[in-house]
Parts: structure tokens; sequence; C-alpha cells
């Protein structure tokens, strides 16, 4: 499961308090800012094809009337051009009726 494999959904789960998450894995450094925004947008736009398009509930029927919590857990922190691409995400993924979350799996020596 990886932020470049457009086709499939990382981890889906509920948490606690009821919501559908669907939880973006992003291993990628962002030397190429540029690049991986695109990849991380592409990524997004299909858990949101996923979502509004009712396959969720055709592959995990837990999903109904469940609100959506779509979350990219990232490898490494992102750069500020990174930063600015999640507050427009944001913006998008909730104007769309879902929240977004992001958040960095782990400090280490590599963030």
């Amino acid at each position: 499961m990886s932020v470049d494999k457009f086709d499939l959904v990382d981890i889906i789960s509920i948490d606690q308090a009821g919501r559908v998450v669907l939880r973006v894995s992003d291993h990628l450094d962002w030397s190429d800012s540029l690049g991986h925004q695109t990849i991380l947008q592409e990524k997004l736009n299909r858990y949101l094809a996923f979502v509004e398009s009712g396959e969720i509930l055709e592959r995990y029927p837990d999903a109904k009337d469940r609100p959506v919590l779509i979350s990219v857990v990232f490898k490494f922190r992102p750069d500020r051009d990174g930063e600015e691409f999640l507050v427009r995400a944001k913006g998008i993924v909730e104007s769309a009726g879902f929240e977004f979350r992001h958040e960095l799996f782990a400090e280490s020596s590599d963030n």
C-alpha cells in the first residue's frame, strides 16, 4: 500500500468516533515537491471518487451512514509548498463534505 498505487485504498477502518477513515500511506520524500503533490493529488482524487461513486459501500458495507475522514500519514515532513498544497486539499475535501487530516508518522532524523 502506497501513495503511488492509485488503484488501491491503502487502509480503511472505523475510528473511535465512528468515522470511516480512509488512510493514505505516503512514504515519498519532498525532493521533487511538485511531483509529490501531483501523485498525492491523484491519490486523493481516487479516494474522493471511491466515496462519491458509492464504491466504498460495495467494498466496505460498514461505511453506510458514517462520516468519512481522509487522512494522510507522511514518512517525511512536507516542505513549504507541500504544506500549501495540503491547505488547498483540505478545502477541496471538506467542500465535498468529508473531513481531512494529515500527520507525520514519527519524528526521525529523516524528517
